[in-house]
């Protein structure tokens, strides 16, 4: 069970997701989100090789708001399980996750 200085727990098939991602180049995106009931971070949806930033962004939820207490202090615990994270970006509007704003972040 987490609390709010550890953040959640990170469900296994994250990391093991993540890994497939990074090692395999399995998938163009993964969407993480966190499971109030099972108090943990789940993978929420893959995208496969093949898919574009346009589907990646369709996947956000556009009325679904993830509190930002809950996300935020979980952050720094799910970055450290999944190792090898380069870049963080958070946006509180779609504004916020354009593609040009993603590249100039990974510059």
């Amino acid at each position: 069970m987490a609390n709010a200085t550890s953040g959640m727990a990170v469900d296994d098939q994250c990391k093991l997701t993540f890994q497939d991602l990074k090692r395999k180049k399995a998938f163009r995106f993964i969407i993480f989100k966190i499971d109030e009931t099972a108090q943990k971070i789940v993978v929420e949806k893959t995208g496969g090789p093949e898919q574009t930033y346009d589907d990646f962004s369709k996947c956000m939820p556009e009325n679904d708001c993830r509190p930002k207490m809950m996300y935020a202090s979980s952050r720094d615990r799910f970055k450290r399980e999944l190792d090898g994270i380069h870049y963080e970006l958070q946006a509180t509007d779609p504004t916020e996750m354009d593609i040009n704003v993603i590249k100039e972040k990974a510059n």
